[in-house]
């Protein structure tokens, strides 16, 4: 007696092939983040850690060039007041050009604690890694460090 299932198998083979070859996926809706006029993605939560957030960090880099005309943050002789801290690197985030330092009491400016901090240029964080002691430099104005070196 021949195996049924031998014979059954090809005709199987081509109900399910014809099966697949009128199927239609449905329509993209608008609120499908595939369909082109959907709702732009909604926005991340802020980080507990980093002291800026992205939207930050794109509009102060674009203004930085461009000096501003205030007063309020240059120091007698038209230089950019800065301070100096030391502290320890806690972590880097390349991509938005942010570090996050443990560092002690800055004179004049803030207490000890762990913040996050932009950096200008963002290349500086080529030269630091966690668990590093530094030392950098903030421009008050900016919020920015502009120069980080390291400790031994």
């Amino acid at each position: 007696m021949p195996n049924r299932g031998c014979r059954l198998t090809p005709v199987i083979a081509v109900l399910a092939l014809a099966g697949c070859a009128t199927y239609q996926p449905p329509q993209l809706t608008s609120a499908h983040p595939a369909h082109p006029d959907a709702p732009v993605a909604r926005e991340l939560a802020t980080s507990p850690t980093l002291a800026y957030t992205p939207a930050d960090v794109h509009s102060v880099r674009a203004s930085a060039s461009a000096a501003s005309t205030d007063g309020d943050h240059r120091a007698p002789g038209g230089a950019a007041k800065t301070v100096v801290g030391e502290g320890e690197v806690v972590g880097t985030t390349p991509a938005s050009g942010q570090i996050v330092i443990e560092h002690g009491e800055i004179a004049g400016f803030m207490e000890a604690m762990t913040m996050g901090y932009r950096t200008e240029p963002p290349s500086l964080l080529a030269t630091v890694k966690p668990g590093d002691k530094i030392r950098f430099t903030i421009d008050v104005a900016r919020r920015a460090i502009l120069h980080i070196e390291p400790l031994k």
